[in-house]
């Protein structure tokens, strides 16, 4: 079974990858991560982050682990979008993951989910930068690593599903070297409610998810700078059901208070330290 148009409803299968020898031997430097990043833990922190997936029930289908060249290849969200209709390859902004969406059509084809569409040329779109709102319309942002070329080619594939994309100018923040998506911004973590760092979030976004009925969490801005924007990274399991990084008290009383549940991993050398948190380490396969 393959499909999804969520963030939020029962994540029933996930495509995972194993942090290989291009993360383990990577050049920090060269891949912007940063002081935290310790390959000696990432291994014991993913499988960690793994297990809450299987406590959760959910199915994992597992991406080619020993992929030489690209170290990101583990945060298996960037590369490619499942849409009810099968899988569309995105082509990353960041110049280090390109050809990264090869390896998600070579796992599309092993396990006979359909490609839909390709980004293809000049045009750049990671699905870091997408949200569904709901099943008819997607959230874009407009970004370091998603150009209006993307998003162009996007609303041409997913108009054919009567699917609606808006695209909203993510901020520039911390600049072209760091890591911030749209997904970075806003996280759905039940049906009509969202965490947001509402300091960042791009105001005509805002609007329509206030007229959408969308109900906000405000996230501490302090452990959001922090984190380097990873304590707002939250991924959904079901309705109010959630995952995010450990270490992030403030953050997890705001969520907790407004009903949210939650369970946390160790996420400080694999997460903080590489720019990626649970939602990036997922590609949803199937979510009902």
């Amino acid at each position: 079974m393959f499909g999804v148009s969520s963030m939020t409803c029962t994540l029933r299968r996930v495509a995972l990858s194993k942090p290989g020898v291009a993360l383990l031997e990577a050049d920090a430097a060269m891949w912007h991560y940063g002081s935290n990043f310790d390959r000696h833990k990432v291994l014991s922190q993913h499988e960690a982050f793994t297990d809450l997936l299987t406590d959760y029930g959910v199915d994992i289908l597992w991406m080619e682990e020993d992929n030489p060249n690209i170290a990101d290849a583990v945060f298996t969200y960037d590369a490619s979008l499942v849409t009810p209709a099968g899988a569309i390859l995105m082509n990353p902004g960041k110049p280090l993951r390109q050809g990264e969406q090869f390896l998600h059509q070579a796992f599309y084809e092993h396990f006979k989910i359909p490609v839909i569409g390709q980004i293809n040329g000049n045009a750049r779109a990671e699905a870091g930068d997408t949200l569904w709102l709901d099943s008819k319309t997607l959230a874009m942002g407009r970004s370091f690593r998603t150009n209006q070329l993307g998003i162009d080619q996007m609303i041409e594939i997913l108009a054919r599903q009567g699917i609606t994309v808006h695209a909203f100018d993510v901020p520039f923040y911390q600049g072209s070297a760091a890591c911030l998506h749209l997904m970075s911004l806003v996280s759905l973590v039940d049906t009509k409610t969202a965490a947001i760092c509402d300091m960042l979030l791009p105001v005509g976004l805002y609007q329509l998810m206030h007229d959408m009925g969308f109900n906000f969490i405000r996230l501490p801005f302090e452990e959001y700078k922090a984190s380097g924007t990873l304590s707002g990274n939250i991924l959904t399991i079901a309705p109010g059901e959630c995952i995010m990084i450990d270490g992030f008290l403030d953050t997890r009383n705001v969520l907790e208070a407004a009903g949210i549940n939650l369970k946390v991993f160790k996420g400080d050398a694999l997460c903080i330290g590489c720019e990626g948190g649970p939602t990036c380490l997922t590609r949803p396969i199937y979510r009902s």
